[in-house]
């Protein structure tokens, strides 16, 4: 089974709020099974557009663990911070499987 990735951009205008909201996030990412594997503020672009300054990745047992931790109501409960101090874009992707593996 391939693992589960949480991939945020985030254009962070309160950086106080933003900080605030990690300290609450961390532990629930942590009590899902999940680890920050990426958090770059100074992505290199070597293509096309991309939005924001903040580039982190979350990195989960599974898809479906992502998804379990992100539809949380341990999660859902600190959102909205995350909402207030920044600007963000948020997918789930599955991780690569090699063909025939």
């Amino acid at each position: 089974m391939p693992k589960g990735y949480v991939l945020f951009t985030m254009a962070i205008h309160d950086q106080a709020g933003f900080e605030r909201y990690v300290q609450q996030v961390v532990p629930t990412v942590m009590q899902a099974g999940g680890q920050p594997i990426i958090a770059d503020d100074k992505p290199e672009l070597i293509e096309g557009q991309w939005h924001g300054t903040r580039t982190v990745v979350l990195e989960f047992p599974s898809v479906d663990a992502a998804r379990a931790w992100y539809r949380s109501p341990e999660y859902q409960a600190v959102r909205g911070e995350r909402h207030r101090a920044a600007k963000t874009n948020a997918v789930i992707v599955d991780g690569f499987v090699m063909p025939g593996s």
